[in-house]
């Protein structure tokens, strides 16, 4: 059996990489002396993912939003009953969720992991669905849908997402509409299960003190599939690069309003380990203009504008791309009007070298601690793999990364014509 091993002396960490006949790759990342053991099995299919080109088809597919995410769900059930059941009897914890991009099923022991990892290979690869079981679900699926619409934390964040975006199908729940899941079928499920579950379009990672001799020969006697088949073609509307709306407002009862202010980004059609740059040279310039060092941040929380909810982040896929920031505040517009103005004054001024510098080692430090916790070993392993680049490659980018990069960034990134505030306030405010 052939496998690569990648090792990064300066880190003490290593990489196991293995490619099953059937295109399905696996990967392991040993921690030694650790004693929690977490597995995962993921597919490159998400919420996004709802009008493609099966592989030797030549029509387009179109399916109902939401099914990624009800695919989830019935796979855990079983002809001979829960999958759920039969991992506590193993004493691990499972789970599984669903993103925009992608699926992922996992489990977490400290024991018994041959069994465990088993049980999660045979699951993920045998579905059982039936035309009542998917009547059932409906009902259960609604039931979430219902929960999220009425969570203002849920809503702030997709009704911004509805502001950045007119068509690109990032902008609808992950679970679809209670309108869309009624027109799921068993033989849709099937479809797409058979379309995106294909090994090929798949991962296994493992962390923790595990021999990964044995977890590929696992692989080798679990995985079903020995052809390959070509890629999925998947197909977007074409997005605007202007903003849907500007500003959206919903009233709902919160004792203080939501708000979260997005820049939409049109460069989203990067490879490799431009992808990692990017999305460092992004989250650096957001530390830099509004994180908890920056003037900006100490201004507005002396003024009783954010509290300790407010929070950053950004978001890069191979169609679409957005950063978004916000929390908690009693006037929404005065943070806006302020994050508008410090942008500004750094368009005019210039960033400032030493600033970058203190928070690239800042950022640095953070991203190798990382490294303690096998659940963010996996769970930053599976994004990135789906991207065609991995964890490690980010030591490269940390080190390399340059104030030149990081202005040229900023100027096109923070464009104002290209923000858009997002409000959830109740009618009294």
């Amino acid at each position: 059996m052939k496998f690569e091993t990648i090792e990064y002396n300066n880190y003490d960490e290593k990489l196991y990489k293995y490619e099953h006949s059937s295109g399905l790759k696996c990967l392991v990342i040993p921690k030694k002396g650790y004693s929690k053991k977490y597995a995962t099995f993921s597919t490159k299919y998400g919420s996004v993912d709802n009008e493609f080109i099966i592989p030797g088809d030549k029509d387009t597919t179109r399916v109902p939003d939401g099914i990624a995410h009800f695919l989830e769900h019935k796979l855990f059930e079983q002809k001979d009953g829960s999958v759920m059941d039969k991992f506590a009897a193993l004493g691990s914890r499972p789970n599984a969720y669903t993103s925009f991009n992608q699926t992922v099923y996992l489990f977490s022991c400290t024991d018994l992991f041959k069994e465990n990892f088993d049980l999660l290979l045979n699951f993920v690869q045998n579905p059982y669905i039936t035309e009542e079981s998917v009547e059932r679900e409906k009902g259960i699926i609604g039931q979430e849908i219902n929960m999220y619409r009425d969570n203002p934390g849920w809503r702030v964040s997709f009704n911004l997402l509805e502001a950045l975006y007119e068509k690109h199908p990032v902008k609808l729940d992950i679970a679809g509409s209670i309108e869309s899941i009624s027109k799921i079928t068993k033989e849709t499920l099937y479809k797409c299960y058979e379309t995106f579950y294909h090994p090929s379009n798949m991962v296994v990672t493992v962390v923790g003190d595990v021999d990964h001799n044995q977890v590929f020969e696992q692989i080798e006697k679990n995985i079903q599939s020995t052809k390959k088949v070509s890629e999925i073609k998947r197909i977007f509307p074409d997005e605007s690069e202007s903003l849907n709306k500007k500003y959206v407002e919903q009233i709902m009862p919160v004792p203080t309003p939501l708000f979260y202010i997005g820049f939409k980004d049109n460069n989203f059609n990067l490879q490799g380990t431009e992808i990692l740059k990017y999305t460092v040279a992004i989250k650096l310039l957001l530390s830099m203009i509004i994180g908890k060092s920056s003037e900006l941040y100490s201004n507005l929380y002396d003024k009783g504008l954010i509290n300790s909810t407010f929070e950053t982040d950004f978001s890069l896929e191979s169609s679409y791309a957005y950063s978004m920031l916000g929390g908690e505040s009693v006037n929404p517009e005065a943070v806006k009007d302020l994050l508008v103005k410090e942008i500004r004054r750094l368009q005019d001024n210039g960033l400032e070298l030493n600033v970058f510098e203190r928070l690239q080692k800042a950022a640095k430090g953070r991203f190798l601690r990382q490294f303690n916790s096998v659940e963010s070993i996996s769970r930053t392993f599976i994004s990135l793999y789906f991207k065609g680049v991995t964890m490690f490659d980010y030591f490269n980018v940390y080190d390399t990364i340059s104030f030149d990069y990081i202005t040229d960034v900023f100027y096109k990134h923070f464009d104002i014509e290209k923000m858009a505030l997002s409000v959830v306030k109740s009618s009294k405010t």
